[in-house]
């Protein structure tokens, strides 16, 4: 009668010691599923500092970033021409817990092109990283409107010096001027000289767009989100 009675306290004990382990159970194994999901957030957050690991980081529309020009001290443009372009990008751009996203020495590719009241806008199209990694991007500059006034018979030097000339703008210069060779900068492809026609004939003034990327605190601001698959 002893041994039984034993027998059915050791029963019961082991139930209930069942029902105990079958309800910690599921706490434990709640618990360490959420153990793995939480880095995994913050990783999504705040990635880490190899570049694997931003891979579906967005930086979001609206944010910008400081580009330069380092090939001349200032560029020279027509109003209406496009002229294509790269820029480098000015130092590291890095999510607010310092994790870098985007190294500096990165270039962007894209062109400038005209903008409203004979203007002009930088207009990037590709992102390249100093992985070689080659990203899509919608992006652009403010409108920049500084303007020289080319003159018949004023020194054009301090202007040309040591630019980047887009071709429309060797154009405008050459047909006020006279002057059939530019030599003071380096003229680049463009595409606006066939579109002056004759806008250059008999001008005895005209107008180009100055550009000076050290100076003019040139940055780029996206238009929409950029992906950093990479």
């Amino acid at each position: 009668m002893l041994n039984l009675k034993k027998l059915q306290a050791s029963t019961a004990l082991a139930l209930t010691l069942g029902v105990s382990a079958t309800s910690i159970a599921p706490m434990t194994l709640m618990g360490a599923a959420n153990a793995t999901q939480t880095p995994q957030k913050v990783a999504q957050l705040f990635p880490s500092q190899r570049p694997a690991s931003t891979f579906g980081v967005r930086i979001p529309a609206g944010a910008s970033f400081p580009v330069v020009y380092d090939k001349a001290e200032r560029i020279v443009i027509a109003p209406n021409e496009t002229v294509p372009m790269t820029l480098t990008i000015a130092r590291n751009i890095r999510s607010s817990s310092g994790t870098l996203l985007i190294p500096a020495g990165s270039q962007v590719e894209g062109e400038f092109r005209p903008a409203n009241d004979n203007n002009s806008q930088f207009v990037a199209r590709t992102l390249i990283l100093t992985n070689g990694t080659r990203l899509p991007i919608d992006a652009r500059s403010d409108v920049l409107s500084r303007k020289e006034t080319i003159r018949q018979g004023v020194d054009t030097g301090a202007i040309l010096k040591g630019a980047a000339i887009g071709s429309g703008a060797a154009a405008i210069i050459s047909g006020v001027t006279g002057k059939k060779r530019i030599t003071l900068g380096r003229v680049l492809i463009g595409t606006g000289a066939g579109a002056l026609g004759g806008l250059l004939l008999g001008r005895k003034t005209n107008e180009v767009v100055v550009v000076e990327p050290r100076t003019d605190n040139l940055s780029l601001t996206l238009n929409s989100a950029l992906a950093l698959n990479r």
